[in-house]
């Protein structure tokens, strides 16, 4: 009897320790999020140039080391915001870019409405169907290091077909990223939120710009 309410009172807390790190990961995702828009719009008005691609991935490495290094310390989310903040401001040219070509706007729009209802369905199947994902995390990660040396050929052989089917690529690999890590939350397997948010905030950023390049180009803007 004892040990069967012992057992009840663990599943108890792990259930409550699994709704805190959600909670916290949500309200996180929504504050980075946000603070990165601020941050493109400020780079838009200010017509800032974008960085480069060396000193973008300098920048997007090292602050998500110094995020990995410091997520259990109070450090922890003055570096998830200097990460997300600092991609806002690389995407704000980009935006600037579509926006001044044709149905720039229509594009930039249609890319962030993709982008809510993939990640909104893909979340709320994990929540619900509760399924566990965790198969998927060698097949993601060969798959996005695979994507990212496609991606870098791309840029520096100036292919752009590679590039399209690299964007087309991201696309899966982030939609199949945020199935997986909302699976982790849920089981335990991913118990520190600022890690969880960095890694659906990522997932986001790359689902929305992969989606951006493909639109762009069907609508004949690139």
């Amino acid at each position: 009897m004892n040990a069967q309410m012992t057992k009840q009172a663990v599943g108890q807390e792990q259930v409550l320790a699994t709704n805190k790190v959600l909670r916290n990961t949500y309200t996180l995702l929504s504050m980075t999020l946000l603070f990165s828009a601020a941050t493109a719009g400020l780079s838009m008005a200010l017509q800032l140039p974008h960085p480069g691609l060396l000193l973008t991935l300098a920048g997007y490495f090292g602050l998500l080391y110094a995020v990995t290094r410091l997520r259990n310390s109070v450090w922890g989310l003055p570096c998830v915001f200097a990460l997300t903040g600092f991609m806002g401001l690389t995407l704000g040219p980009i935006l600037s870019a579509y926006l001044s070509l044709p149905n720039g706007s229509q594009v930039i729009m249609t890319a962030m409405a993709g982008t809510a209802i993939v990640f909104l369905a893909l979340s709320g199947y994990a929540l619900t169907s509760r399924k566990d994902f965790s198969f998927m995390g060698g097949f993601l990660m060969a798959g996005i290091v695979i994507g990212f040396l496609g991606g870098l050929g791309a840029i520096f052989f100036e292919v752009p077909a590679l590039a399209l089917s690299v964007s087309a690529m991201f696309v899966l690999l982030m939609s199949g990223l945020i199935l997986y890590e909302t699976s982790n939350i849920i089981h335990g397997g991913e118990t520190n939120y600022i890690m969880a948010t960095v890694t659906l905030y990522v997932a986001i950023f790359n689902l929305f710009t992969s989606l951006l390049h493909l639109l762009g180009a069907m609508g004949g803007q690139e």
